[in-house]
C-alpha cells in the first residue's frame, strides 16, 4: 500500500502599506512556508536572548550568593570564647589598676621610690592583628600569676607604714611626757603632730585674712595627737571648711581644735590623754595641701597656740 505525501502548502499571503495623501500602494507577497521559516528563527532568537539573561543574573547575583563564606560552628565558638576572654582579662586589669594605684599611694605615704606622675611617657603604637584563643589565655595567666605577688606587697607596705604610725605616735608621746611633765595634764603643750609651720596665727595675705590657728605641714597620714587630756566634743566632717575635724574640751574652759585631717580615729565622747593618737594629717576642707590646723580656744576666745608649744 502506497502513502501519498502531503502536498506542499502553495498559499500566500500579501501585506499591503497604504500610505495617506494618494502616494504609491506598496505589496510585499509571503509564501506560507517563507512565514513559517521567519517564525522559527524569531522564536529561537527569543530562547537564547532569555538563556543568555538567565546566565548572567546568575553570574552576578546568585553565584556571588555561593561563593560569599559563612561562619561555621567552630567559628562561632572561637568567637565566643573570646569574647569570655576579653571580660576575664577587662577584671584583671581592673582588679591590677586598684592595686598598683593602692600600691603607689602607699610607697608616697612611706617615702620609697616616690615617682613624678607628670614625667611618665605616655607613647603607643603597634599594628593591629586578630587575637588567638592561645595567645589571650597566655597573657591572662601571666597576670593572674602576678597577682599574687602585688598583694603580697601591698600587705607589706601596708605593715610598714602601721608600724611608722606606731613608732611615730611612741616617739612623740615620750618627748611629750619628758617635756610636758611640770605641765597640767589637761592644759594644753608641745606639738599636735611633726612638721613645718607653713602658716602661722593672724593676719596674712597682706592683712586680707585673719588665720585662728597655726598650720603645721607635712606628708597625708602623718599622725595627729591630743595636746592634753580632755573629752572629744566633735569628731568627723566639718562644713565649715576644717574637713575632718577634732575638738578636745580640756575643761577650765580650754579646747583644742585639729582640721583637714584625712581620717578620724577617735569619737565624741571619748575620754584622750596627752600624746594619744587621734587623726591622720591630710588635705581635707579648704586646704591646699596636706596639714594640720590647729587652734587653741581659751573661754571662747581664739588664742595663738605658739605659746602653747
Amino acid at each position: 500500500m502506497t502513502t501519498k505525501g502531503k502536498k506542499p502548502d502553495k498559499r500566500e499571503y500579501t501585506l499591503k502599506f497604504i500610505p495617506h495623501q494618494g502616494e504609491t500602494v506598496r505589496s510585499y507577497s509571503f509564501s506560507m512556508r517563507t512565514l513559517k521559516i521567519w517564525a522559527a528563527a524569531l522564536a529561537a532568537g527569543a530562547v537564547l536572548l532569555l538563556g543568555g539573561f538567565g546566565y548572567m543574573s546568575y553570574s552576578v547575583g546568585g553565584a556571588g550568593s555561593i561563593a560569599a563564606p559563612r561562619e561555621t560552628p567552630d567559628e562561632k565558638g572561637r568567637q565566643a570564647e573570646l569574647a569570655q576572654l576579653a571580660e576575664e582579662a577587662r577584671n584583671l586589669q581592673t582588679e591590677m589598676e586598684k592595686l598598683t594605684e593602692r600600691e603607689q599611694t602607699l610607697r608616697r605615704l612611706l617615702d620609697e621610690n616616690a615617682e613624678d606622675e607628670s614625667a611618665k611617657h605616655t607613647g603607643q603604637g603597634g599594628p593591629s592583628v586578630p587575637a588567638e584563643v592561645s595567645q589571650v589565655r597566655r597573657a591572662l595567666d601571666a597576670v593572674s600569676r602576678g597577682l599574687p605577688a602585688r598583694r603580697e606587697s601591698l600587705a607589706q607596705l601596708e605593715a610598714q607604714l602601721q608600724r611608722q604610725r606606731t613608732e611615730a605616735t611612741a616617739r612623740a608621746a615620750e618627748a611629750d611626757k619628758l617635756a610636758r611633765t611640770d605641765v597640767p595634764s589637761n592644759v594644753p603643750s608641745g606639738w599636735p603632730t611633726s612638721g613645718d609651720i607653713s602658716s602661722p596665727f593672724g593676719w596674712r595675705w597682706n592683712g586680707t585674712d585673719f588665720h585662728p590657728g597655726i598650720d603645721i605641714a607635712n606628708d597625708t597620714g602623718t599622725p595627729i595627737v591630743a595636746t592634753a587630756d580632755g573629752v572629744v566634743t566633735a569628731a568627723g566632717w566639718n562644713a565649715g571648711g576644717y574637713g575632718n575635724m577634732v575638738d578636745i574640751d580640756h575643761g577650765n574652759g580650754i579646747l583644742t581644735r585639729y582640721g583637714h585631717a584625712s581620717e578620724v580615729i577617735v569619737h565624741e565622747g571619748q575620754h584622750v590623754k596627752r600624746g594619744e593618737m587621734i587623726a591622720y594629717m591630710g588635705s581635707t576642707g579648704f586646704s591646699t595641701g596636706p596639714h594640720v590646723h590647729y587652734e587653741i580656744h581659751l573661754h571662747g576666745e581664739i588664742v595663738n597656740p605658739a605659746s602653747y608649744l
